[in-house]
């Protein structure tokens, strides 16, 4: 069992290892090397899970650990960053669908990048992700979960601004990256109150050794379950695009047609709701925690159905229509149907993923069936003309298409004022280093330049880093 945990691991690590380290040698293989060498280790990391399946349905073992040992410990009574892998109800449905849409999108995009000059950089950033997702999907403590959570996050950012030599792309990818910062610091918060509250972070110890979902905290009292329950909440709003967070999803279809399937159709937007059924007994312990997660999810889910069917590209309506679904999944997990939850997440990411990967031909086949007919294809009667849609569905009809303006009050609640400290900080920085400076070169002062003013100084050729990165994010 252990060696096909490992290989389950290994694989996908072997797989960036070798391209990245070829990529930075700048000896890169040939496309086809790269279509063979993934295929292989994505099935020898299916075959492996199906294995650990069969091995555990055959033997009635409910979870099977793999402990890999410390990767930092600091005296290891008060802090350990503890590297495990738990094969349990949760994870192992999870990675096998992740080893199989991941194996199909990527073989989807071999054809679809074929003679891209980005193509190599995108295989390398794709096993990133889906070393990512295992970590996080496997993982059996808090530390290995957020080492995941980060690897997916920027293999993410990286793929929006995939077309680089555009400004739009870099921007969003940029976008995006700085709004999966504030979800990480709730996560990160939260794995340091977990830390400071029971002393370590492992999921079996906090649920008392009880297999998922079976466990209930016995560490950790209801109003602390409440606080590290409601960082890990918004932890999980921020990667799966809930409420207030939904803004960044429109920038993330900069990325091509597989990224974005596989990220925001399949994978990376269930990691939020994953994370929820993952600390499933710190909900049970809080009914004021569940209360939160099934309005949040609740309110999401109407907001993302009612924007769906106003946006005017594919992709931006399936991406708010999978937020829709996410936010029924978080509303199930509230409410404590956790297997409900776990199967709808599994339908709706291959449901997602073949409409997301069908989507750039739609509109190609559609316009050939209306050559081919010789006419318009018939429309279905539109709710409401403008002339007869009264003031407040007008008004509502423009909430949604802007959607909910969701972008720009996190950009005015959260971006700007980061943007002002950080300026605030460089100008305090500036002056303090001038201050340091002016008094190492008053004793070095040249007589001659301080009786001719006119003397021109050196303009400061420095760029302006709060500014640059303000428009940037802007």
């Amino acid at each position: 069992m252990d060696f096909l945990g490992y290989i389950v691991v290994l694989c996908p690590i072997l797989t960036l290892i070798t391209l990245g380290m070829a990529g930075l040698l700048h000896f890169p293989f040939s496309e086809s090397f790269v279509d063979r060498w993934t295929k292989f280790n994505v099935t020898m990391g299916l075959a492996a899970s199906i294995a650990i399946l069969i091995v555990m349905l055959w033997n009635q073992v409910g979870v099977h650990v793999v402990n890999v040992g410390n990767f930092v410990a600091i005296d290891e009574e008060h802090f350990h960053f503890h590297i495990q892998f738990v094969f349990d109800r949760l994870s192992i449905p999870m990675v096998i669908m992740s080893f199989v849409l991941v194996g199909v999108i990527g073989s989807f995009a071999n054809i679809y990048l074929q003679g891209d000059a980005g193509y190599y950089r995108f295989f390398v950033c794709f096993s990133m992700f889906l070393v990512g997702l295992l970590f996080a999907f496997l993982a059996g403590t808090i530390e290995t979960l957020f080492l995941g959570w980060e690897l997916v996050g920027l293999s993410s950012a990286l793929l929006i601004a995939y077309f680089h030599e555009r400004t739009a792309p870099v921007q969003n990818g940029l976008r995006v990256w700085a709004f999966y910062r504030v979800a990480d610091a709730a996560f990160l918060a939260a794995a340091i109150t977990m830390h400071h509250l029971t002393g370590e972070g492992d999921f079996a110890k906090l649920t008392g050794d009880m297999p998922w979902p079976e466990g209930t905290s016995q560490l950790l009292d209801p109003w602390s379950s409440f606080f590290v329950g409601l960082l890990l909440l918004v932890a999980a709003a921020g990667k799966s695009g809930l409420i207030p967070f939904s803004g960044w999803l429109p920038r993330a279809m900069e990325g091509p047609t597989p990224s974005s399937a596989v990220f925001y159709g399949a994978l990376s937007i269930h990691l939020g709701a994953y994370l929820l059924l993952r600390v499933s007994p710190i909900l049970s312990a809080s009914i004021p925690l569940r209360v939160c997660v099934v309005l949040l999810g609740g309110a999401t889910a109407i907001f993302a159905a009612a924007t769906a069917r106003v946006q005017t590209d594919v992709k931006s309506a399936l991406a708010y229509s999978s937020v829709c679904q996410v936010g029924i999944i978080v509303v199930e997990i509230g409410l404590g149907w956790w297997y409900l939850a776990l199967i709808h997440m599994i339908g709706h990411a291959f449901l997602r993923s073949l409409q997301l990967l069908r989507a750039p031909t739609l509109l190609r086949d559609y316009r050939t069936m209306e050559n081919a007919i010789g006419g318009r294809l018939v429309q279905g009667p539109f709710w409401a003309s403008s002339t007869q849609a009264g003031a407040s569905q007008n008004r509502w009809y423009r909430f949604m298409l802007e959607r909910g303006y969701m972008d720009s009050i996190i950009d005015l609640m959260t971006v700007r004022p980061f943007c002002r400290l950080f300026r605030f900080f460089e100008r305090m920085e500036d002056r303090w280093m001038r201050f340091l400076s002016g008094e190492k070169e008053t004793s070095r002062i040249d007589p001659s330049e301080s009786a001719n003013p006119t003397t021109p100084r050196t303009p400061n050729l420095e760029p302006n880093l709060g500014t640059a990165s303000e428009g940037a994010l802007s």
